[in-house]
C-alpha cells in the first residue's frame, strides 16, 4: 500500500525573479481620447501631405490624368520655377524687414505697458489694461478705412520712405502690425509678470535701483518663457499676414513672401501645382521658427498652470 505525503509549497528563492503581473488596462476614455487626437491629426495633415503631393507632380501630368491619380513622375522641377519665376528672395527679405521689427517693438511696447500696469497700483489700472486689451476685439476691416485715410496725411522722411508717407511703405506695415498685437502680448505679459513676487523688484529698489534697471535687469530676465510663446506666435502671425500688406502696400516690390505668391498666378492661366510649391516653401520659415523655439515655447504656455 502506498502512501501519498503532502510536501508544503516550496517558496521562491531569492535568486528566482517574480513572474511578471500585467499592468492596468488602459481606460477605455483614454482610448477614445487617442484616437481622438489621432484622427484629428490626420485630418490635419492631409492638406499637407496633398499640397506637397501636388507640388511634385507636373502640371502636365495632372491635367491628362487628373489629381487624384497615380503620379507618372514625381520631381522638384516646380519648386524651382516658382523660386525664380515669383522673385522669392526679393520678397522673403521683405517678410524679414517687416516681421522682425515688428516682432521685437512689440514685445519691448508690450513689456513695458504690462510692466507698468501689473507692478505699480493706480486709480486706472485695470481700466488702461482693458483698453489694450480691447484694441483685438476689432476686426482689421473695421479699421481699414479711417486707417488708410490716415496713413494718407502722415508723412515719412524721404530716407525712410520713397513715398514719403506712411501709406506704401514698409515702416507703415510694421507701425500697424505693433499696434495691433500689443494688447494681446500685454494681457499675457501682465499676467505672467504678476506670478513674479515683488519682494524682488522692492529689494532691488531698496538698493537704490531705478524702476528703468527693474524692468531690463530683473523683470525681463525672469519673462524669458513668456517672450519665447510670444515671439513664436507673433513671429507666425506676422508673417503670414495678407491683408494688411494688400491694403496699405501699393508697390508690387515693397510686399511680403504672402503678397508674391499672386505672380505666380497668370491673367489667363494658373497653375496649381507652381502655387503649392510656392506655398509650401512660404511656410518654411515659420516651421524653422516653431522647432527652434519648440522647448521655449511649450515651457511659456506651460507656465503657471499649476499655481492656484
Amino acid at each position: 500500500m502506498t502512501t501519498t505525503v503532502n510536501r508544503p509549497a516550496s517558496r521562491p528563492r531569492s535568486g528566482d525573479r517574480p513572474t511578471p503581473r500585467t499592468g492596468p488596462r488602459r481606460p477605455p476614455r483614454d482610448l477614445g481620447r487617442h484616437l481622438l487626437l489621432g484622427s484629428v491629426a490626420v485630418l490635419w495633415l492631409v492638406p499637407l501631405l496633398w499640397a506637397v503631393y501636388t507640388s511634385l507632380r507636373s502640371y502636365e501630368d495632372t491635367a491628362s490624368n487628373g489629381y487624384f491619380s497615380w503620379p507618372s513622375g514625381l520631381s522638384l522641377g516646380n519648386f524651382t520655377d516658382a523660386w525664380t519665376q515669383s522673385g522669392m528672395p526679393h520678397f522673403f527679405w521683405n517678410s524679414v524687414l517687416i516681421t522682425v521689427p515688428a516682432v521685437l517693438g512689440t514685445l519691448l511696447f508690450s513689456a513695458a505697458v504690462a510692466f507698468f500696469v501689473s507692478r505699480f497700483s493706480f486709480r486706472f489700472n485695470l481700466a488702461l489694461l482693458m483698453l489694450f486689451t480691447a484694441g483685438n476685439l476689432l476686426p482689421a476691416q473695421v479699421l481699414i478705412t479711417p486707417l488708410y485715410r490716415l496713413y494718407l496725411n502722415l508723412p515719412l522722411p524721404w530716407w525712410m520712405s520713397d513715398s514719403m508717407l506712411f501709406y506704401d511703405s514698409l515702416w507703415g506695415i510694421i507701425v500697424i502690425h505693433i499696434a495691433y498685437q500689443c494688447g494681446f502680448c500685454t494681457f499675457v505679459l501682465s499676467n505672467y509678470m504678476k506670478t513674479i513676487p515683488k519682494e524682488i523688484t522692492e529689494a532691488a529698489q531698496v538698493d537704490g535701483a531705478p524702476v528703468w534697471r527693474q524692468f531690463f535687469q530683473i523683470v525681463l530676465p525672469l519673462c524669458r518663457p513668456a517672450f519665447a510663446a510670444l515671439a513664436t506666435l507673433e513671429s507666425i502671425w506676422i508673417y503670414n499676414d495678407f491683408f494688411w500688406p494688400l491694403t496699405l502696400v501699393d508697390t508690387g516690390d515693397k510686399r511680403p513672401i504672402t503678397s508674391a505668391l499672386a505672380n505666380l498666378q497668370g491673367a489667363y492661366f494658373t497653375n496649381p501645382n507652381l502655387i503649392a510649391a510656392g506655398a509650401l516653401m512660404t511656410a518654411i520659415p515659420t516651421l524653422l521658427i516653431y522647432f527652434a523655439l519648440q522647448r521655449q515655447f511649450i515651457s511659456g504656455l506651460t507656465i503657471g498652470s499649476s499655481k492656484g
